[in-house]
């Protein structure tokens, strides 16, 4: 075998070996405080473990994790939410000594090809508001469905009349 075509064969297949797959980090403000929406790719029904990190002047800090223990001045500030294929940061009282360069790491358990992590830097001047509807979006099919229904609605209203 062409030694080219075995290395696309492994790298293929240590791709396809992955049990979670980070797809996009992203950050808002909800008032005063900060979300940051870390979206994955599931392939196991295995429990995901999360760590939240911020590096601010070459330093990593934790914020908020299941895999190692988070720093205290974070700890009353943050918590984090799951929902299907979302984990979800949430940092009370958001300010400028908190910008940085945050980091979302998953694992899931028994995946012994190592954690997936994204980073997003975070600027307050420069974060958009929160969408209030983001996470109804995360399952499209009700919206899929409330749009295909439309015309059958306005038809019944119509013969109603």
């Amino acid at each position: 075998m062409n030694p080219t075509v075995s290395i696309a064969v492994i790298l293929t297949v240590l791709q396809v070996a992955h049990c979670q797959m980070i797809k996009d980090l992203s950050a808002c403000l909800l008032g005063q405080n900060l979300r940051v929406d870390c979206r994955y790719e599931n392939k196991t029904s295995n429990p995901l473990t999360y760590e939240f990190s911020i590096t601010k002047d070459n330093r990593k800090h934790i914020i908020h994790s299941t895999i190692s223990v988070s720093e205290n001045i974070y700890r009353s500030r943050a918590n984090v939410t799951m929902h299907k294929n979302l984990v979800c940061l949430h940092l009370q009282s958001f300010t400028t000594s908190d910008e940085g360069v945050y980091m979302c790491e998953l694992k899931a358990t028994n995946d012994y090809t190592g954690n997936q992590s994204k980073n997003i830097t975070v600027i307050k001047d420069k974060l958009e508001k929160c969408a209030g509807f983001s996470l109804l979006i995360q399952n499209t099919s009700w919206l899929l469905l409330l749009l295909l229904s439309l015309p059958l609605l306005q038809a019944v209203d119509f013969v109603s009349l």
